[in-house]
């Protein structure tokens, strides 16, 4: 499924490690409203993957009944009240390490779910909406679960492990502490014994899916017979790692690991839109520095376990002009959802 978000968002860096996107212009004026369109056409894939089956086609309860069960984690809903009901922003700058898990609010997981969709072919294995919503499952670390090509080998596959932020410092920092974040996920989500409880959790929801017996899309039904058994082969993988049948470092192989940081960015306060002189300097020289900052960053994590610079980490940056515009029109448009 393709939620076009090529016909608004701008690729113009596309290298093996290094990745970027921001929203494009028209006359003049960012994007934005069309762009967060396209994330709340996302909504229900987000929120159920297919663990309800394939949903190319929803009705407007499907999207109610997904805008809800995103409404019915905390931290969206502490968001909902910063954007909407406050009209604030949440600094980055002295947020305070137990107040971090509501920035899950923010919709980076979303945005780092529409691009991995449209741009990296992959499906949803995993969605923690749904189990949240549905037993309290105890929600895994990754920002999303995902399995599609390898990016090398189109024909081997690849389990996705994502990770994202959305950041705004009124330094003008954000793009750096976005990135510092992300590693603090990977050094902590990439560990020995983190991995194979994660995938202990995750192989118990081997069969949280829909019996190709009882799937009701025949449109569908052969591409779902596919993605069952694309789904059985990682989940007995998981199986297989956590009892300790099969090593780490073999699925480790397999893994791509996008991470996306979505930041407010000075290059939209020295360039009002794409097509000023200075705006391809400007977001080539700030992105090549976030770039040369991460790689150092990286090279300096000291872990025995699995070794980061070895895991195939692909950094993808997305500058945006304003946090607080995206984040409360994608709150505004979620909120009137879930009340039509």
């Amino acid at each position: 499924m393709s939620f076009r978000a090529r016909e608004v968002l701008v690729h113009n860096i596309s290298e093996s490690r290094l990745k970027t996107f921001y929203i494009g212009f028209d006359l003049g004026v960012c994007r934005t409203e069309a762009f967060s369109d396209i994330l709340m056409d996302a909504v229900v894939d987000f929120a159920f993957g297919y663990h309800t089956g394939i949903l190319k086609t929803y009705d407007r309860r499907k999207l109610i009944e997904a805008a809800k069960s995103i409404y019915k984690i905390d931290s969206f809903s502490d968001v909902k009240w910063t954007y909407l009901d406050k009209d604030s922003i949440i600094d980055d700058t002295d947020l305070k390490a137990e107040d971090k898990i509501k920035k899950r609010g923010e919709f980076g997981e979303l945005i780092l779910h529409v691009l991995l969709r449209d741009y990296f072919n992959s499906v949803p294995l995993v969605s923690k909406i749904y189990f949240k919503d549905t037993d309290g499952f105890t929600v895994h670390g990754f920002d999303s679960v995902h399995i599609g090509p390898d990016l090398t080998d189109h024909k081997a596959p690849s389990l996705y492990l994502g990770e994202s932020k959305i950041y705004y410092r009124k330094d003008g920092t954000a793009g750096r502490s976005g990135i510092e974040d992300l590693l603090e996920d990977i050094k902590t989500h990439f560990k020995c014994d983190f991995l194979k409880r994660e995938f202990a959790l995750l192989a118990k929801k081997k069969y949280s899916f829909l019996p190709i017996e009882e799937y009701p899309d025949e449109n569908t039904k052969t591409q779902y017979e596919t993605f069952l058994v694309q789904k059985q082969y990682w989940f007995d993988t998981f199986h297989k790692v956590s009892q300790g049948r099969d090593k780490l470092e073999n699925i480790l192989k397999s893994v791509t690991i996008p991470i996306v940081c979505t930041y407010q960015s000075r290059i939209f306060e020295k360039c009002a839109h794409d097509l000023h002189p200075d705006f391809s300097k400007e977001f080539e020289t700030e992105i090549r520095l976030l770039d040369a900052e991460f790689n150092k960053l990286i090279g300096e994590i000291e872990t025995g376990e699995p070794v980061v610079t070895n895991l195939n980490v692909i950094l993808i940056l997305f500058p945006i002009p304003s946090k607080k515009e995206l984040i409360k029109v994608l709150h505004q448009k979620l909120y009137n959802q879930q009340n039509a």
